[in-house]
Parts: C-alpha cells; structure tokens; sequence
C-alpha cells in the first residue's frame, strides 16, 4: 500500500480557519505510519469560484488533476451550521469522476466534534461515489482548542489511526476497479 496517494483535504477556506492545525496533525501521524503518501490538499488553493457563477475551465482543471492523482481521501471537516461549509460542498460539486471509487476518511471539528457536518458529508460523498469508512475522528472546540490554537487530547491517535487503517484498506481495494 505505500504506493497509495492519500489526500489530506482542507475543508475551510476562512479567514483564521484552524483547518491547517488538524491538517497537519493528522498528515504527522499519517506520516509516522510510512504506509502511503500523504500530502495536504488546500481546497483554498484552487480559487474555486461558485459553481456556475464565472468560467473556472482552468481552477476547475486543476481540481480534477490533483484529485484524480490521489487513490483515496481524509476531509478535515469544520462544522458550519450544523453542516459542512459552502466552500467543501462547492469544491465536492466541481468534480466528478475524480471522486468515483475512492475512499475516505473524516475528521470532524466543532462544539459537538463537527458530528453533524461528518453526517452530511457522508451523504455527499455517497452519491460521488467515495467510499466513506466507518472510524472518524471528532474534535471539540472546547476540549481541543484553546484561543484557535490545536492542542489535542491523545485519545483521537487511536481513531485518526483506525480511520487511517480503513482509509488504506478500501483506497486498495477500491484503486483495482479504477485501473481494470
């Protein structure tokens, strides 16, 4: 599986977003594994506008080059009225078959561990065809940060590895029906 290109999706493109903080913390542990690689995916980056608002033929290129070199996904997900935020949805909505039989896995923040963004995105991710794995990692902005600083409890290694595991379990097995 070290051949596996897994990609560490930022799902916040706010000004003082803490996504980058999580990011980074699971691609260290990721990159402790030494089983695949890993690199961070800045949906900011790609200047994505609104879907349908403005030609994107280029930044719409670029997004669907970058996300058809990776076998499989972990979305830091930053919960955003009880969903996940516009600019994830927008850059889900600007690919397609980049997405198609993938995996995933998320890591969720907000006041109850982003749990309801995780849901939502599940649902999402169904209809793009992104397998989305069980284990996921839920982060609370009370025990978890302090003053937008990223300090978290040990107790989410086991479930960022766990998810880790799935991630490269399905990414593998999913990576044989992209190439027959």
């Amino acid at each position: 599986m070290a051949g596996l290109n897994i990609g560490i999706i930022l799902g916040s493109t706010r000004q003082g977003r803490v996504s980058p903080q999580v990011g980074q913390w699971v691609k260290e542990v990721a990159d402790r594994r030494g089983d695949a690689n890993y690199e961070i995916v800045d949906i900011a980056d790609y200047k994505l506008p609104l879907l349908g608002e403005e030609d994107a033929t280029e930044q719409a290129t670029a997004w669907n080059t970058k996300l058809a070199s990776l076998d499989g996904f972990v979305f830091i997900v930053a919960e955003y009225n009880h969903s996940i935020t516009g600019a994830l949805k927008n850059a889900l909505d600007y690919a397609r078959d980049s997405w198609n039989n993938k995996a995933a896995g998320i890591v969720s923040y907000g006041s109850v561990g982003g749990a309801r963004a995780a849901e939502h995105l599940r649902g999402i991710l169904g209809e793009l065809s992104v397998a989305d794995v069980r284990v996921h990692a839920a982060l609370s902005l009370f025990t978890d940060f302090d003053n937008g600083e990223f300090k978290p409890a040990d107790l989410h290694l086991t479930n960022v590895n766990g998810m880790l595991d799935q991630v490269l379990a399905w990414s593998g097995a999913l990576k044989t029906l992209r190439i027959s």
